[in-house]
């Protein structure tokens, strides 16, 4: 657990959060700011900093994919969007690496 981590803290249950899913390595709960009608985040139990990081190790980047597909699978998800934000400027504000899975809604490309 990282010092100061708001994710950290969850994981440790210090700081509520509407969990949906959890394994071993990962759990799931829902994003206080939804994008979509469903919106959670998949994040690591152990603390890692951004998904750049994250491919340094393939066993927890594994471990991360899995969560993502136990969640979608327990979630009744077929069709989802799965968002990795990887630095403050591509608008990452909690420095513990987590999956943006959203559902729910037709997403367009470009945005906007």
């Amino acid at each position: 657990m990282a010092e100061d981590c708001l994710f950290c803290s969850i994981v440790a249950g210090d700081v509520p959060a509407t969990r949906v899913y959890e394994d071993d390595g990962t759990m799931a709960f829902v994003d206080v700011d939804p994008q979509a009608p469903t919106h959670v985040l998949v994040v690591p139990r152990r603390h890692v900093r951004d998904v750049a990081e994250l491919g340094a190790d393939p066993a927890a980047a594994a471990a991360l994919v899995a969560g993502i597909r136990g969640y979608a699978e327990k979630a009744g998800l077929s069709d989802f969007r799965t968002v990795f934000n990887t630095g403050a400027g591509a608008q990452q504000t909690v420095f513990h690496v987590h999956a943006h899975v959203l559902a729910g809604r037709a997403f367009t490309w470009p945005p906007g």
